[in-house]
C-alpha cells in the first residue's frame, strides 16, 4: 500500500491554478517506485509506463487516434475469430510486463492462447504482437519508433506494428534473432501483412480513413 510520508514538510496553501504539491508526498519519489506500487495505481486518467522505479506519463490519445486503434482492434479480433485462432486481443491501458521492473502499454496487444494461459490474470507477461499508433511530437515519435522498437525486440515480442498517421504509413517489424527486421513499409492503397499471423492483412487507406469517421 502507498502510505503518506508524514515526515515531508508542509508547503502551505498553493495559489489558484498551481498543482497541489502536497499530493505528491502520497507517492514514492522517482526512482523509488516498487512494482506493486505502480500496479496498485487506481487512477487511469493517464497512460503510465514503468521503468525500474520511474514512471513515464504518455499523452492521452485523441479521438482520431482512438478511432484508428479500435479499427485495428476490430480487424484483428475478427480475423482471429474467423480463423478459429485462439488467444486474446487487448487495448491500452493495460500494463504489459517486458522484463523485471519494465512495463509498457501498447495500443494493441495480441496474446497467443499459450501466452494468455500462462500470463498473470491481471497483466500480460510479454506479447506475441503489439501495435503502436504514433502521436505527433518528436518525443513520442522517438519513443515508438526507436526506443520501443529496441525494448519490444529485447522482450522477445515476435511482431511489432508501427502505425504512423503523419506519414500514413504502417511499418511491420518481425523478430529475427534478437532484433527486428522490416517485413514491409506499407502506404496508402497497399495492404499491411503480418508474418506471425498468416493471412492477416489490413488496408492502409481504411486505417487512416477511420480517424475521420464521426459517430
Amino acid at each position: 500500500m502507498i502510505e503518506f510520508l508524514s515526515s515531508r514538510p508542509n508547503l502551505g496553501a498553493t495559489q489558484t491554478g498551481e498543482p497541489v504539491w502536497e499530493m505528491a508526498y502520497f507517492y514514492p519519489l522517482q526512482g523509488q517506485w516498487s512494482e506493486n506500487e505502480y500496479l496498485s495505481l487506481e487512477s487511469r486518467q493517464f497512460l503510465i509506463e514503468f521503468d525500474n522505479g520511474y514512471l513515464e506519463f504518455l499523452p492521452m490519445p485523441t479521438r482520431a487516434r482512438q478511432r484508428m486503434t479500435l479499427f485495428l482492434y476490430r480487424i484483428l479480433w475478427s480475423f482471429l475469430e474467423s480463423k478459429g485462432v485462439g488467444g486474446e486481443v487487448l487495448v491500452a491501458p493495460v500494463p504489459v510486463s517486458l522484463w523485471g521492473k519494465k512495463y509498457r502499454e501498447p495500443d494493441i496487444v495480441y496474446l497467443s492462447a499459450a501466452r494468455a494461459q500462462r500470463s498473470d490474470e491481471n497483466y500480460p507477461e510479454g506479447a506475441d504482437l503489439v501495435m503502436e499508433v504514433v502521436s505527433g511530437s518528436v518525443q513520442d515519435r522517438y519513443r515508438d519508433m526507436v526506443k520501443k522498437r529496441e525494448e519490444y525486440a529485447r522482450a522477445g515480442i515476435p511482431e511489432y506494428w508501427i502505425v504512423d498517421p503523419d506519414q500514413k504509413l504502417i511499418t511491420v517489424l518481425h523478430l529475427v534473432d534478437d532484433a527486428y527486421a522490416v517485413h514491409g513499409e506499407f502506404g496508402e492503397g497497399e495492404q499491411a501483412a503480418s508474418v506471425l499471423l498468416a493471412g492477416f492483412e489490413v488496408a492502409i487507406t481504411a486505417v487512416f480513413a477511420a480517424a475521420e469517421k464521426k459517430s
